[in-house]
C-alpha cells in the first residue's frame, strides 16, 4: 500500500506529466467509444447548483473518446446497483468514480457499495469531500484534492484491507481555489483526465490482444 499527504500545489500539478501521452493516443481512445466495457461516473454535490465543473470534465474526457454519467449524489446507489449489474453482465473493464463535495462524499459511498459486492473500482477521484471517510478495499487508486484551510477539509484514509494507491493532495496555497470552484480547476482537471485516459487506453489495448 501507497500513502500520501501531500501539501504542496506543485505535487498536484506534477501529475500532468503525462498529459502529452494522453493527446497522443486520443484516437486509439476514441475507439472504445461505441463498445466500451469501462464505467466512468461524475457526482454532482449539492443540488447539481456547484458543481458544474463535472459536467466540464466530462466534456473533456468525451472529446477524447470516453464517455462517462454525470448524475446528482443522490443518485450513488441507483448508479453502484447499476455498475454491479454491468460487471457480472461482463463488463469487465475498469470502473471509475469522480465526485465533487456530496458528490465527493457519494463517489466514496459508491465505492463502498461496490466493494460489498466484491466488484473493483479502478479509479476514485474525490474534489472536496464534506466528510472524511475510508477508502476500502476494491479501490485500486484514490485521489482526494482537499483544502486544510477550508471549513470542507475532509481527507480520505485507507479502509481495512486497502492496499492500493492514497493520495491526499492539499491546495490550500492554490491562489483562486475554493471549494465551490475546485472541481473546475483546469490542471486537476488535466491530471484526472490523464489518468482515466491511461486506464481506459491500457484495457483497450489488452482487449485488442
Amino acid at each position: 500500500m501507497m500513502v500520501k499527504n501531500t501539501l504542496a500545489l506543485m505535487i498536484a500539478f506534477g501529475l500532468l506529466a503525462g498529459s502529452a501521452c494522453q493527446h497522443a493516443n486520443a484516437k486509439e481512445v476514441g475507439k472504445s467509444g461505441a463498445n466500451r466495457t469501462y464505467q466512468v461516473y461524475l457526482l454532482k454535490g449539492l443540488a447539481d447548483i456547484f458543481s458544474s465543473g463535472m459536467d466540464f470534465l466530462q466534456a473533456k474526457l468525451q472529446a477524447r473518446g470516453v464517455v462517462g454519467e454525470v448524475r446528482s449524489h443522490a443518485a450513488a446507489e441507483s448508479l453502484a446497483q447499476s455498475a454491479i449489474t454491468k460487471w457480472r453482465g461482463g463488463l469487465r473493464g475498469p470502473i471509475i468514480i469522480i465526485g465533487h463535495s456530496l458528490g465527493a462524499d457519494a463517489a466514496i459511498a459508491m465505492a463502498q457499495r461496490l466493494g460489498s459486492a466484491q466488484v473493483p473500482v479502478a479509479l476514485l477521484v474525490t474534489f472536496g469531500p464534506v466528510e472524511s471517510a475510508q477508502v476500502p478495499a476494491n479501490v485500486r487508486r484514490a485521489v482526494n484534492y482537499f483544502q486544510s484551510n477550508s471549513m470542507w477539509h475532509a481527507r480520505i484514509t485507507p479502509g481495512p484491507g486497502f492496499q492500493g494507491m492514497l493520495e491526499n493532495i492539499d491546495l490550500a496555497q492554490a491562489r483562486g481555489i475554493t471549494h465551490f470552484n475546485i472541481e473546475k480547476a483546469e490542471q486537476l482537471h488535466a491530471a484526472t483526465v490523464t489518468r482515466v485516459l491511461a486506464l481506459v487506453l491500457t484495457h483497450t489495448k489488452a482487449g485488442a490482444q
